[in-house]
């Protein structure tokens, strides 16, 4: 199906259209194309990976040189971090409850805001009053400092589970409002007004231009809430001891005792797991979205 000739244009015809279609070019098409791959992964892969040795190498100057011998324990080098923190089973499996706690607790939370932000974001699209009477108090609740409403959270509802599932909740809605609104009202206008002339519904409108358009920035969003959503499961179990003990209770416990090999691996998985529902996100974004969200983000 073409739009030569728009009045036989069906939105609603079953069809394979996409807005982005025209300029997808078949990956792997062009000469050369594995050394380019091979190379955009050496590209993506050594300099973090540098980097991360460098720190590495401070971490021990720091340890081993700067500090006084009397005070290495506020900093323990690496390979004690390693050994006591991971190599030693008992202290590594009580780690690894803790942060499955701390991920049961991030995953409802974003899932809510997910939800949540969504449906504020298709609403505010719809009319541009809702989206001034919204809009201002979703940017008044981004600005709130976190912990000064952990204690009113606490009062009200609770310290258990459902009390640190709503502060991910607080902490991950925010970006997947404010990308989510971006991405609807993105949309070209001149498909905007084609379907203005078809009389397209408002759901198909949603569905067939706004959404696709949406895509790109929405995943943006997912990104920075998943790693929101880790920061809030852990301020949230710092804060609310009861239930389970999660990654932030072991922060807590393991500071006050000055047990930094503790201290330091429990930091290290806390990163992990953020990093790592970034980096699913980006591969969901590549998977449903592919070269042309790439495209429409400029890259």
């Amino acid at each position: 199906m073409t739009l030569d000739n728009p009045s036989t244009f069906d939105f609603d015809e079953p069809s394979t259209f996409d807005l982005g279609e025209a300029n997808v070019v078949e990956a792997g098409t062009a000469p050369g194309a594995k050394r380019s791959a091979k190379a955009g992964v050496a590209g993506s892969v050594l300099p973090p990976l540098a980097v991360g040795l460098f720190i590495v190498g401070v971490w021990y100057f720091i340890s081993l040189v700067v500090l006084d011998p009397k005070r290495q324990f506020l900093l323990q080098p690496p390979h004690e971090v390693w050994n006591v923190g991971f190599a030693d089973w008992k202290n590594f499996s009580t780690m690894l409850e803790g942060m499955w706690s701390s991920t049961k607790v991030a995953f409802w939370g974003l899932l809510i805001a997910i939800l949540l932000g969504f449906l504020l974001a298709i609403v505010m699209s719809q009319a541009k009053v809702v989206e001034r009477a919204i809009f201002p108090y979703a940017v008044v609740l981004q600005a709130i400092p976190i912990l000064a409403i952990v204690p009113l959270i606490g009062f009200w509802f609770g310290y258990g589970f459902s009390s640190r599932v709503l502060v991910c909740v607080i902490i991950a809605l925010f970006p997947i409002v404010v990308n989510t609104l971006f991405g609807l009202l993105s949309a070209d206008q001149g498909m905007h007004d084609l379907f203005t002339l078809h009389k397209a519904h408002r759901i198909t409108r949603l569905r067939r231009l706004m959404f696709p358009a949406a895509l790109p920035a929405v995943f943006a969003g997912l990104r920075i809430s998943a790693g929101l959503s880790v920061i809030g499961a852990i301020v949230g179990d710092f804060f609310f001891g009861q239930g389970e003990v999660g990654i932030g209770q072991l922060l807590k416990r393991y500071a006050n005792r000055l047990e930094g090999e503790q201290l330091f691996a429990s930091v290290i998985l806390s990163s992990a797991l953020g990093v790592s529902v970034f980096l699913f996100f980006g591969w969901l974004s590549g998977k449903l979205i592919g070269k042309w969200a790439g495209e429409s983000r400029g890259r």
